[in-house]
This record gives C-alpha cells, structure tokens and sequence, in this order.
C-alpha cells in the first residue's frame, strides 16, 4: 500500500497566492492609507464604482467578494467623505445605485494612476515574458 504523502501547508497553492496577494496588496494599501486614508474595502468599493459605473452594494459583493457588511461600512464612509452618492432604484424602493460623485471620481483617478504605476512596477520585477506567462497561467487557474 502506497504511503499517504504528507501535507505541507507552505505548498498548498491556494495558500500561496493568498499569501503572495495579501503580501502585494499591502504594499498598494499604505499608499492609499497614506494618501487618501482610506480603507481596503473602501478601496475596493472605489474600484469597482470606477470601473463598472453605477453599482449596487449586492452587485459590489459579488463582484468584489466582500462581505456585505464590509461593502455597507465602506460605502457609508465614502459617504461621509462625499465620494459616493446613492440614488434609489425606480422599479425596486428596496435597493439602491451607488456610484462616484465628482469628487470620488477625481480620488479614483488619482488613485488608479498610482496604481497602474504600481501594476507596472510589479511585472518589471518579473520580466516581459515572465509577465506574460504569468498572466497567463493567472487567467487560467481563473477559468473553472
């Protein structure tokens, strides 16, 4: 009988690209923490308001995989910070469109040039045709 192979942890690939994303966010984090102080799921928030436009928080969640919670306090305090505003929807009373105002829209834009600084400066560290294996073999561990 063939002995049952030991489990290490440490090459568990779905523990290293957590580990490797968790690393490499919070490098990104203290930028936006610094500059901006804001939060990660207010980061995230941000994002996908900026990329997708007009979002609801149940749209946020998903797509984001945040808890909706997270989404909720973040989207509240961007609020706060009159970065987002909601409109309510005219078929449903029971939810919500969230999008940027111009204010968040400018932070956004601000933010996202650091970002794609940052995104930049990551790939050079790997090399054009590492960078491009490596997108490549994201895009397919992706694909289910």
């Amino acid at each position: 009988m063939a002995q049952a192979q030991e489990f290490d942890l440490e090459q568990f690939l779905p523990y290293r690209i957590v580990q490797t994303g968790e690393a490499v966010s919070r490098d990104f984090y203290a930028y936006y923490r610094r500059e901006y102080a804001l939060t990660r799921p207010e980061w995230r928030v941000m994002a996908h308001l900026g990329q997708y436009g007009a979002l609801t928080a149940r749209d946020i969640c998903g797509r984001a995989a945040m808890h909706k919670t997270k989404v909720s306090r973040a989207v509240a305090a961007l609020e706060r910070r009159k970065w987002l505003k909601r409109r309510p929807d005219d078929a449903d009373n029971r939810v919500e469109w969230l999008s940027l105002t111009p204010a968040g829209e400018k932070a956004h834009r601000r933010i996202c040039g650091e970002a794609a600084r940052f995104n930049d400066a990551l790939l050079r560290r790997l090399g054009a045709k590492e960078a491009r294996t490596f997108i490549d073999l994201l895009d397919k561990l992706a694909a289910r």
